[in-house]
C-alpha cells in the first residue's frame, strides 16, 4: 500500500513526466524565404614609381637598370603581372645645339617586366626591375642631347 506521501510524490512525478513531454514537443513550424544581396568592391589603378637612381647618360654609356615599387591606393591587395616600361617623349634642355634629339638617341631594352605578385596595400610596396636604358652612340654629332630629359611612362597589368 502506498502512503499518502509516496502517492503525492508519485503523482507529482507522473505530472512533472507529462508537462515536461507535453513542453518537448510544443513547438510549431513555419515554413517562409528570404533574400539578401552583397556587391563585389571595384579597385583602383596602382602607380608605378621608378627608385632607381640614374646618371647622366653620354655617347657610349653603360646600360642603366630601371626599378622601382608601386602606391596601391586600394583597401586590399592587387594582383601586377608585369611592368611594362616605355620612353614616352625626350625634351631637349633649354640652350641645347641645334639639331634634333628624339627617341632615336636612346635604346630600352626588355621593357617588359615581369612582376607575378600581389601588391599590399599602401605606399612604397612590392618591386619591379629589369629594363634597361641607355643613351646610343650614333655616328652623328649629338649635342642636341646634351643636357635632355628623358620621359619614361610605365603600363601595369
Amino acid at each position: 500500500m502506498f502512503t499518502t506521501k509516496k502517492r503525492t510524490t508519485a503523482i507529482l512525478a507522473i505530472i512533472g513526466a507529462v508537462v515536461a513531454a507535453s513542453a518537448a514537443i510544443a513547438y510549431w513550424t513555419a515554413g517562409g524565404s528570404g533574400t539578401g544581396s552583397v556587391t563585389t568592391g571595384t579597385n583602383v589603378a596602382l602607380t608605378a614609381v621608378q627608385t632607381s637612381t640614374m646618371t647622366s647618360m653620354y655617347p657610349g654609356d653603360t646600360a642603366q637598370t630601371l626599378s622601382g615599387n608601386f602606391n596601391n591606393p586600394n583597401a586590399s591587395l592587387s594582383y601586377v603581372a608585369t611592368v611594362t616600361a616605355s620612353i614616352s617623349g625626350v625634351i631637349k634642355a633649354t640652350g641645347a645645339a641645334a639639331g634634333t634629339c628624339d627617341l632615336t638617341d636612346y635604346t630600352l631594352s626588355a621593357p617588359i617586366m615581369t612582376v607575378g605578385v600581389d601588391v599590399l596595400a599602401g605606399t612604397a610596396r612590392g618591386a619591379w626591375t629589369g629594363a634597361t636604358i641607355k643613351f646610343n652612340n650614333k655616328a652623328a654629332n649629338q649635342d642636341a642631347c646634351k643636357g635632355a630629359t628623358v620621359n619614361l611612362a610605365y603600363a601595369i597589368a
